[in-house]
Order: structure tokens, then C-alpha cells, then sequence
């Protein structure tokens, strides 16, 4: 019997061991994700980490793919994640990699994107960027977007009140931007991505639902139909004073933080990657979590986005799901000693059983062999 419970002791240390083994690695990494659940950049490496450990040529395949869609800015983004992960890449594909951005970086190519901006206010790159800034800065961009939209809210008739608020705003701070000499620079170039990725239709469904609540409030109506009556894009400066008069920058807040968020991922990582980030983000707490990457990250954001998606801007997903492991991991741990606690105990008592018997049989022989020896006389 007491080897049988011995026995139990032992298959039950086996099991907890067992069960230990098979659950400490979903442990493990839910402690690292739940550690770094209030750092976006750690948590981007750990998720890129897992992709990329069971797919290695993942890189080197969107590198071609981003060279044959023409998108060297995205082919470089992936260059430099590769660096990062130190994953080789063939001496041909980084060349290809290096002509395709300096035939983007040409000079020809730099006049024309900015003419591109300048013009229809759409920006794609640096150079359509700094066209649409530009525009923007002389009022001209913001004042045809407002005159164009306030039209459509005169006349009743459909009006794209993000575009309307995002153009408002914009001229509110092009004057805080000449003030401050360039200060509010990326505040400036922020709103004007937003709007740009309005107008191009590659914003995500929660940011058009968010920023349409948030742009109607800052935009007193009435004060904007009567300024857009009376404006012009002939008389830029005269029209831009009249509209930044129906702008109500005490309700700005949140639409500023935004703005300034995106001109951080602007800056930090390049044009394309905060357009990116305004597809996939569905709030302004995933556009503050993605400037924290463009930050840590660089380069090497778009990549980013681009193989996790909006996964790189939430936070450690399923955290109770997380939890449970370390539970379990702590239960089985909790067993594995009760289990070698019962082990040693039983162990010692068979032991200590089986000794006390060994003894009590060798006293019994012993005086048994003193009874059968003939007494002396």
C-alpha cells in the first residue's frame, strides 16, 4: 500500500513536470507581451519577431513586391527592418533597392511631385508633400478646399465636413506657423496628411467617424456659409481671415493632437508611412501609439505596418487570455512542488516505516536466538 501511494506521488510529479513543460512556453510569452503592453515599440518587435521566425523570406517577398508596385520608399522600409533583424539580403536586391530610390530622389522627380502638391494638394512623397504645404502655407490650399466644400454646405447639398474642418483648422495654424517662425511646422504638415488622405479616400472608417465628430465642432456654421458667400480663392487673404473667424480653436484640442501625431510620423519616418498609419488606425490613441514607433522605429515603419497591420497599434490583445497562462504556468508550478512535497513525505514515511520494521525483525531474531541458546549453569 505504501509503495502504492509512493508510486502516485511519483506519476503525479511526472504530470505536473509534464504539464509545466507544455505550458511554460505560452507563458513566457505572455509575460513578454504583458510587459511590454504599455510599450508600442517592444510590442511591434515581439509580434514581428513571431511572424518573421516562421517566415524568414517574408522581407526579401515584399521587397520584390514593393519593387514591382513601383513603391521604392516601401522596398528601402524593408532594407533597413532586415538590417535590424539581421536577416541577409542578396547584394541584387539591395542594389535594385538603391537605383529605384535615387531614380525617386532625382531632381526631376522632386519638381514634379512638388508642382503635383502645390497644385491639387495631394500628397504622396516628400516632394507632393512639400508642394501641398507650401499651398498650404500661402492659404491657397486651404482657402480652395474650404470655398470648394463651403459651397456644397451653402447650397445644401453634400458636404465633406472633415475636409470643410481639417481646411479651417489649417488656416487658423498657417498663422501660428508664420508667429512662430516654422514652430508649428509639423502640426501644419499633420493636418495637411490628414486632409490629403481624406481627399484620396484612404482614410480608415473609425478616424472619417471620429474626426467628422470632431471637425463639426470646431467650425461655427453659420459664421462659414457667410464667409464663404462673400470669399473667393481670388482673394485668398481676405477669404482665409474671414474663415479662421469660424474657427473655434477652443474645441481644437483633440484634432490638434492628432494633427501633430501624424506630423510626428511624418517626420520620424517619412510621408508615406503616417499615410499608412491614417488607413489602419482606427482612433487617435493608435495614431499617438504609431508616432511612438515612427520614433523608436524609423525607417523601418512602414515595413512595419505592413506586415502587422492595425496589429502593430494595439495593445497586448487577449490580455486575459495572457493571464490565464501565467496562472496556469504558476498552477502547474504549484503542483509540480505540492507533488514533490507528497513524494519526499510518503518517501520518508515508507522509509522510515520499512527502517523501524528492519529493526523490530532484527531485535525479534536476535532475542529469539538468545531463547534458544542452552542456559549455562
Amino acid at each position: 500500500m505504501n509503495r502504492v501511494r509512493v508510486s502516485l506521488a511519483v506519476v503525479g510529479v511526472a504530470a505536473s513536470a509534464a504539464v509545466g513543460a507544455a505550458i511554460w512556453p505560452h507563458a513566457r510569452d505572455a509575460g513578454t507581451v504583458l510587459a511590454a503592453r504599455d510599450d508600442p515599440a517592444a510590442l511591434a518587435d515581439i509580434r514581428l519577431n513571431s511572424v518573421l521566425r516562421n517566415n524568414p523570406a517574408l522581407i526579401s517577398d515584399n521587397i520584390e513586391a514593393a519593387l514591382a508596385s513601383g513603391d521604392a520608399d516601401l522596398a528601402a522600409s524593408f532594407v533597413e527592418l532586415a538590417g535590424e533583424k539581421n536577416i541577409a539580403l542578396g547584394d541584387d536586391l539591395t542594389k535594385r533597392v538603391d537605383d529605384a530610390r535615387a531614380e525617386q530622389s532625382s531632381g526631376v522627380h522632386f519638381a514634379k511631385g512638388f508642382a503635383t502638391g502645390l497644385v491639387t494638394g495631394n500628397a504622396d512623397d516628400v516632394a507632393s508633400l512639400s508642394g501641398a504645404v507650401a499651398g498650404d502655407l500661402f492659404v491657397f490650399g486651404d482657402v480652395r478646399d474650404v470655398v470648394r466644400e463651403g459651397k456644397h454646405l451653402v447650397m445644401g447639398e453634400d458636404t465633406d465636413q472633415l475636409v470643410l474642418g481639417l481646411a479651417a483648422a489649417g488656416l487658423a495654424v498657417t498663422a501660428a506657423t508664420y508667429v512662430s517662425v516654422g514652430g508649428a511646422g509639423p502640426l501644419r504638415a499633420g493636418l495637411t496628411l490628414v486632409k490629403d488622405t481624406r481627399k484620396a479616400g484612404r482614410l480608415s472608417e473609425g478616424m472619417i467617424e471620429w474626426a467628422g465628430r470632431s471637425t463639426r465642432e470646431v467650425v461655427d456654421q453659420p459664421a462659414l456659409r457667410e464667409a464663404v458667400a462673400s470669399g473667393s480663392v481670388l482673394r485668398p487673404v481676405e477669404t482665409a481671415t474671414a474663415i479662421r473667424a469660424a474657427f473655434r480653436a477652443e474645441k481644437a484640442g483633440a484634432l490638434v493632437r492628432v494633427a501633430k501625431d501624424v506630423g510626428r510620423i511624418g517626420e520620424a519616418a517619412g510621408v508615406r508611412a503616417a499615410r499608412d498609419t491614417l488607413k489602419v488606425a482606427e482612433n487617435p490613441k493608435e495614431i499617438a501609439r504609431a508616432a511612438r514607433i515612427a520614433e523608436v522605429k524609423g525607417g523601418q515603419t512602414r515595413a512595419i505596418l505592413k506586415l502587422l497591420g492595425r496589429g502593430a497599434l494595439l495593445l497586448a490583445a487577449g490580455a486575459f487570455n495572457l493571464t490565464m497562462w501565467l496562472f496556469g504556468a504558476l498552477l502547474a508550478l504549484f503542483g509540480f512542488l505540492s507533488s514533490i512535497k507528497a513524494t519526499t513525505e510518503r518517501a520518508t514515511a515508507w522509509w522510515l516505516r520499512r527502517s523501524k520494521a528492519l529493526r523490530l525483525k532484527r531485535q525479534m531474531a536476535a532475542q529469539a536466538t538468545l531463547a534458544s541458546m542452552p542456559a549455562q549453569g
